[in-house]
Order: structure tokens, then C-alpha cells, then sequence
């Protein structure tokens, strides 16, 4: 009891499954419809996420370091393609950017970051999404 017939098991983390981007196509993903998929900053919208532009983010790195050295270097930046509010976006360097107004709090970049270096707490005064328009 208490196991759904469609939750699979692996014998390990989401986050250890990744393979490096040498071993890997690089992802081809369609044009949004606007009907089913959308863009970004409608999906975003639709979500209704608010949060204060002066709070303090929820969404930290325990070592600044690692995007770069590690993920960006080995993954190919994993998290631009993870999350799906593109709250994560590397610059040309290498550099791992944070927006983190945007995130919807699904938690995607707690479970499957490859090195676990991504902190999320909860948000100051209950700022995120709130779904009233879906």
C-alpha cells in the first residue's frame, strides 16, 4: 500500500542521474503554441508570482564557485534548462545569474542540481506564485 503504480524507483538521488554534456545531444525543444506551451515570461505571468523587489532572495549558492567550475564546466549549465521559470541563466563567461523574482517555487533546482549547491528557503512574506489564472 501507499505505492503508486507509476513512481519508479532508481536506487539513487534525481540529482546523481545527470550525465555529462559530452555524452549527451544537446536538447532541441519546440516553439511554444500559446495554446498548450508558452514563452517564459507568459508562463511566469499566468502564475501570478509576486515577490517584494527589495526582499532577500530565498535561492542561494553555498559556494558562488561551483556553477562554474563545475556545472557549467562538466553539465553545460543544467539549471538554464531544469527550471522551467529560467530563473537560472549563465552569462558568456560562465557565470551563474540568479532571478530569482521569477521563481515558482517547484522546487525543481533543490532535487536535480547536480552538485546539491543550491540553498532554497522559503520567501520573506509569502511572496511566489499564486495560480488564480490558470
Amino acid at each position: 500500500r501507499g505505492r503508486a503504480p507509476w513512481t519508479l524507483e532508481h536506487g539513487h538521488s534525481d540529482h546523481q542521474s545527470l550525465l555529462p554534456a559530452s555524452s549527451c545531444k544537446p536538447p532541441v525543444y519546440p516553439k511554444p503554441d500559446g495554446k498548450l506551451t508558452f514563452d517564459i515570461l507568459t508562463s511566469v505571468a499566468l502564475s501570478g508570482t509576486n515577490h517584494d523587489h527589495d526582499e532577500p532572495a530565498h535561492l542561494k549558492l553555498n559556494d558562488p564557485e561551483t556553477p562554474k567550475q563545475v556545472n557549467f564546466e562538466k553539465f553545460a549549465g543544467p539549471e538554464s534548462r531544469y527550471c522551467p521559470a529560467r530563473v537560472y541563466e549563465y552569462t558568456d563567461d560562465g557565470k551563474l545569474t540568479i532571478n530569482a523574482q521569477n521563481c515558482l517555487h517547484c522546487k525543481a533546482c533543490d532535487i536535480k542540481d547536480p552538485t546539491q549547491n543550491i540553498c532554497w528557503t522559503v520567501p520573506e512574506g509569502g511572496g511566489g506564485p499564486k495560480y488564480t489564472m490558470m
